[in-house]
């Protein structure tokens, strides 16, 4: 007797706690409710994690950032424990942001490679990888499973495509940004510069020099993150000492540490545009800050990869 294909069982979206919004407004998309699980903590303080509904067979997709607390990488991997022990079919790890990946290499003695050991917690339980700019490209490589990697700079490109810039130059913060702002200047047809910055510490830089004529000219710094502020505020103020006219900043991540809000509040900058990767508690908002959603296009990614379509397409 030839047996009958079933059909493939619809899939399941779960959240963690780090960014709920986030997942919520992803399911809306996508027109489905948020997978039930229960979130509490013993005692102790020590996370306990259940799933409360039946995934067995199912297309599970976890959407959980990993920036600190430490706790939610912690979180992420129980997750993804507890749906493959009841029997999903297949686990994705949805990573809006994956933390630790600035410890990318051995650049000194003795030190952790925090972003390799973070992709094995991750490839050890889950399927497969979707994530939203990387810090470094490179890091696809440390994961043992595939990985879709999902750039952020759609969102930002047609968001920016709204505005009316005076002879527009987009600035890269440093030479390893060179890459992303060229993309940025080619599909917003504006011209390049580049600021030549010298780490003096780890979170602290100064801008020594600006490569390309920004006198005069609206300006759009991109980048992947924003933590401290320090090298935004600099290269900001670096370039109102050349003679620039409106500043913009555009940054994926909104990690916005320590005196972060403060500094960019200060600067002299129009408008700060960020994706909600991260949740931003209230207490780091500032009147210049624009949240932008990076919902439809995970939801995008998720449809297309619950379906086996090239998730690529979406940048083409």
């Amino acid at each position: 007797m030839k047996a009958t294909a079933l059909p493939r069982a619809p899939f399941l979206i779960m959240s963690g706690t780090a960014n709920h919004a986030l997942a919520e407004e992803v399911a809306k998309h996508l027109e489905v409710s948020l997978c039930a699980v229960t979130h509490r903590r013993f005692a102790d303080g020590e996370l306990f994690v259940k799933v409360d509904e039946n995934v067995r067979g199912r297309d599970v997709f976890i959407i959980q950032p990993t920036n600190p607390p430490a706790e939610n990488i912690l979180e992420l991997l129980l997750m993804m424990d507890a749906a493959k022990r009841a029997s999903a079919a297949r686990i994705t790890a949805v990573i809006p942001y994956f933390g630790y990946a600035r410890q990318d290499r051995k650049d000194q003695p003795r030190v952790a490679i925090s972003a390799k050991l973070m992709a094995n917690l991750v490839s050890l339980e889950a399927d497969r990888v979707l994530a939203i700019d990387f810090h470094q490209h490179q890091l696809q490589g440390f994961f043992d499973l595939p990985v879709d990697h999902l750039y952020a700079a759609p969102v930002f490109v047609n968001y920016y495509r709204q505005k009316t810039f005076k002879d527009l130059v987009v600035v890269a913060s440093d030479v390893g940004a060179a890459k992303m702002a060229r993309g940025f200047a080619k599909r917003l047809d504006a011209s390049l510069a580049i600021i030549d910055k010298r780490r003096t510490a780890a979170n602290e830089a100064e801008a020594v020099n600006v490569v390309g004529d920004v006198e005069g000219r609206d300006c759009l710094i991109p980048d992947d993150m924003i933590d401290t502020g320090g090298t935004m505020t600099e290269a900001v103020y670096a370039l109102k000492r050349l003679g620039a006219e409106k500043i913009y900043i555009g940054a994926t991540h909104a990690l916005l540490s320590g005196p972060a809000a403060q500094r960019l509040s200060e600067a002299p900058v129009e408008e700060v545009a960020v994706t909600n990767t991260i949740e931003i508690p209230p207490e780091r908002r500032f009147d210049k800050l624009k949240v932008l959603s990076i919902a439809p296009l995970l939801a995008k990614a998720i449809g297309y990869t619950h379906s086996d379509l090239s998730v690529s397409s979406l940048f083409d």
